[in-house]
């Protein structure tokens, strides 16, 4: 069992996420800038800003594990300055913070944004089931700062040879199903980010498998539910929104055009 510091602690992943790992038998710190309304029984709960290297650092010593989920989770309610040094400040602290203290397993909340989607003018896909080897078109600057802490991530592994940081690319977090609509299906938001979604016990679950999953050094993992939230079958969305992008894998029904298979094969996740 570990002492896990979570940040982002108030935010809706960490909702699911702090209760899990206590059931799990695991010992949690949460921080964030406020205390919760209403604390959760068995976590420490603890102010502190983690774009302050000092508050940090003193907020998670004698922590086992950090999940780093604290960030501005789009570009529309601040200015674009203010969520990409937010983002690249706190999650290069982060790793920072774990390294100065020796704390050598790191999750990080990424997104499948951080390949460019919803966010750019017109997304680009070079191929479909997109997986982790697929290039980044980013051009916004949430995207952008998810992208930029992935690279953070490489940096941070190739110099602690002894940390193990993953970073996991959610989307659309679920509390509870939701049921497909054929409006979503042509809806312009949903076009660009392929009809993707992640549910919440899910990706809560697959931070607590990336602290212990056998992988070195730095890796990416799509964490995606594996159907789409279409009515629409896969391959009919994909030629009538994408014809030019080539097809890679099987994508019968309403599989997702995004693939997750990594997280499965070597986080041992999957979505419920």
């Amino acid at each position: 069992m570990m002492k896990i510091a979570i940040t982002g602690g108030n935010g809706r992943l960490a909702s699911a996420l702090i209760p899990l790992a206590i059931q799990n038998g695991h010992q949690v710190v949460s921080l964030d800038r406020q205390l919760p309304t209403q604390m959760i029984d068995g976590a420490t709960h603890l102010c502190a800003d983690v774009c302050d290297f000092g508050e940090f650092i003193a907020a998670i010593t004698g922590c086992d594990a950090l999940i780093h989920l604290a960030a501005y989770p789009s570009p529309r309610h601040h200015p674009t300055h203010v969520v990409y040094a937010n983002n690249t400040i706190s999650s290069y602290n982060a790793l920072l913070a774990a390294a100065t203290l020796g704390i050598n397993r790191v999750c990080q909340a990424s997104s499948i944004n951080a390949i460019g989607g919803v966010y750019s003018r017109a997304p680009r896909y070079d191929y479909f089931p997109v997986d982790e080897q697929h290039p980044t078109h980013a051009e916004d600057p949430y995207s952008l700062s998810k992208w930029v802490m992935e690279a953070q991530g490489d940096a941070f592994a190739r110099r602690y040879e002894n940390m193990r940081i993953a970073s996991l690319r959610f989307h659309w977090l679920q509390p509870h199903p939701i049921p497909p609509k054929p409006e979503y299906d042509h809806n312009a938001s949903w076009i660009k980010h392929l009809w993707a979604r992640t549910d919440m016990t899910s990706a809560a679950q697959a931070c607590l498998l990336s602290l212990t999953a056998d992988f070195s050094g730095h890796e990416v993992f799509y964490i995606v539910a594996p159907t789409q939230h279409t009515v629409t079958p896969t391959l009919e969305l994909a030629k009538q929104y994408y014809p030019n992008v080539p097809i890679r894998g099987d994508l019968s029904g309403h599989t997702s055009l995004i693939t997750s298979k990594k997280a499965k094969r070597i986080l041992g996740w999957q979505s419920v």
